[in-house]
């Protein structure tokens, strides 16, 4: 193994320039789209309430005590919003500061532990992964779990590595143990499970035994609770319900029953993975043969086996679960990007013209294949906005087809490595007292090729990203929240809000204001049974509250706005779209008016706003 700089010439200014643009790349657009249900809204509403209340033991969402998932997002989340303000961009900055440090972090990784190439490129690939790009810029806990995860496997790496000072290795260790318990303050018990799975595993694999010398368990285990533990011993002294519920429903059960109605076949994952990283597919499967080729460390530590065991696990892990979603199997992606990374340096010019050019005709077919979108629309979906995402995907694609084209006349331009080329063979194979000059020219002359059609795919998932927010308005609610917030704005601060028959997850966060469930308790059951008194078991129970409240508000879908009006239930709409109503309980004098022109209004056929 080599830890040693290889000959790939890029200076610091180069690679401050180049992590300059992907910062501004990868920050920029935070903003440009609202919060998607159900995750975007309610981890941010989560933080708001946070923030807004003070509590930052007892986690609640729309003000039901809310056990799902440790605090620590919510915190680093409900810190943006004080300092920053609450806003879209401030509730997807600390999964956006995850993401970006775990790209720099796998370039350090690989630049330590094997070569500087490989760490440019693991560094590169990683970036360019839709998985980890746009999971990047979605406010859910799966980037957060990655990210410490990430560290985890990381440094573990770089304290293996032979020659390394006692106090140094010591260091890299605790950071290990460290990053575990923020992986378990992140999502739970799979942050110290998986990692520790795979320990296991690997040393049964590689029989590397004398590795558990060097885990420094007793000081580890001591960072690891310090760190863990205030937690999860303040939340249950001052909520004696909680241990059950995260421990054994949401940590066990979740996994090993259908409960959470997330099911999905033993494949999965496999097209979550392709499409995850499908810039580098036509060189997925050789980086895995080369990297089964890489002999062990001089301290008989194997870096390579520990990348295949972390990846084949954890996938296996999530394919066998009751409760399977997208993001899931995010953390395997780092590994996945350090083998990819091995190997790039030692792709020919020829090899790399024809990965090139077999992604430039999948860009022109994917044109053609982006025609078909204008065809789709519902009632929930309009066609209009099909048709406006569909001028956002042909822009991206466009992109990503231009800056390949770039790619490839870089790619021609460089010269191929001496002998390294020839016969179609990697370089350095032809000689080895060539081998490694051969290696440094080509890992050289691929720079600048790469990075171009990485930033074409960065560009890409940023452009469409962005466009899917034709979608993302109309489901945030966000352009109804002026109406609903002047509207609150002139009733009393205790005015209730109820939430009939459906949870969205959007609009509390828009609103400012948390609702009172009424009939359905969706996935705020737990925080109903311990606090039943905050919500309307019935809908019969509810039309008697609303009758008799002198001010309240109520979101419901447009059918059941529909069945009440035709039972004359008085109310006035305080805005409107294709997914949702809210009303107002008019005034006293308003009620017959109202009460006597609601069925009308239900009838009409105005737009709704979108």
């Amino acid at each position: 193994m080599n830890d040693k700089p290889s000959g790939l010439t890029l200076n610091r200014t180069t690679v401050l320039l180049l992590v300059l643009t992907l910062a501004v790349i990868w920050f920029v657009p935070l903003g440009w789209r609202h919060l998607l249900p159900s995750d975007e809204g309610r981890y941010a509403e989560m933080a708001r309430e946070m923030f807004v209340t003070g509590d930052w033991i007892t986690p609640r969402y729309n003000g039901y005590k809310y056990f799902e998932k440790p605090p620590l997002q919510t915190w680093l989340n409900a810190l943006s919003f004080a300092w920053f303000g609450i806003g879209e961009w401030q509730a997807r900055l600390y999964t956006a500061l995850t993401g970006f440090a775990g790209v720099l972090l796998i370039g350090y990784t690989g630049a330590r532990v094997f070569n500087v190439a490989t760490g440019f490129f693991a560094a590169l690939v990683l970036a360019s992964a839709p998985y980890w790009y746009l999971m990047g810029h979605f406010n859910t806990l799966d980037m957060g779990l990655s990210f410490w995860m990430e560290v985890t496997l990381c440094a573990l790496l770089l304290a293996q590595r032979p020659g390394l000072a006692a106090r140094e290795q010591r260091l890299w260790m605790w950071l290990v143990w460290a990053s575990m318990a923020l992986a378990v303050l992140s999502k739970g018990l799979v942050g110290l499970i998986l990692p520790g799975a795979v320990l296991v595993l690997y040393t049964v694999v590689a029989r590397d035994w004398a590795l558990w010398k060097r885990l420094y368990l007793v000081s580890g285990l001591i960072v690891f609770f310090a760190v863990v533990t205030p937690w999860f011993v303040l939340v249950q002294d001052r909520n004696p319900e909680f241990f059950n519920f995260f421990f054994v429903v949401q940590q066990f059960r979740r996994y090993l029953t259908p409960e959470q109605n997330r099911p999905g076949p033993l494949w999965y994952f496999v097209p979550v993975m392709l499409v995850g990283f499908l810039p580098w597919l036509s060189v997925t499967f050789q980086s895995a043969r080369h990297a089964l080729r890489m002999p062990r460390q001089a301290n008989g530590f194997a870096p390579v086996t520990l990348l295949f065991v972390w990846t084949a696990f954890i996938f296996v892990f999530f394919s066998a679960s009751h409760s399977k979603l997208l993001s899931y199997t995010l953390p395997i992606a780092p590994a996945i990007a350090l083998v990819i990374g091995m190997y790039l340096p030692l792709v020919t010019r020829e090899q790399f013209h024809r990965h090139l050019t077999g992604y430039a005709l999948f860009l022109v077919a994917g044109g053609f294949g982006a025609v078909f979108l204008g065809r789709l629309g519902d009632r929930r979906n309009p066609n209009a906005l099909y048709l406006e995402f569909r001028t956002w995907v042909f822009a991206a694609l466009a992109i990503g087809f231009v800056l390949t084209l770039v790619a490839i006349w870089i790619n021609r331009r460089r010269r191929s490595a001496a002998s390294g080329a020839q016969n179609g063979l990697p370089a350095g194979a032809m000689n080895p007292t060539q081998g490694t000059a051969s290696a440094n020219a080509t890992s050289t002359g691929i720079v600048g090729a790469a990075t171009a059609f990485g930033i074409g795919w960065v560009l890409l998932a940023t452009i469409a990203g962005t466009g899917h927010d034709a979608f993302g308005r109309l489901s945030s609610g966000a352009p109804l929240a002026p109406d609903v917030k002047a509207a609150l704005a002139k009733l009393p601060p205790d005015t209730p809000f109820y939430s009939v028959g459906v949870l969205d997850h959007t609009l509390p966060f828009y609103i400012d204001h948390t609702m009172i469930m009424v009939e359905h308790a969706d996935e705020l059951a737990f925080g109903v049974s311990v606090e039943p008194q905050k919500w309307v078991p019935t809908v019969p129970q509810w039309v008697e509250r609303w009758k008799a409240d002198r001010y309240a508000l109520a979101l419901m879908s447009p059918d059941r706005y529909k069945e009440f009006s035709e039972q004359h239930l008085p109310m006035t709409v305080v805005a409107r779209d294709s997914r949702r109503v809210i009303v107002e309980k008019p005034l006293p004098a308003e009620a017959g008016a109202a009460s006597q022109g609601a069925a009308p209004a239900a009838a009409s056929e105005a737009q709704p706003q979108q």
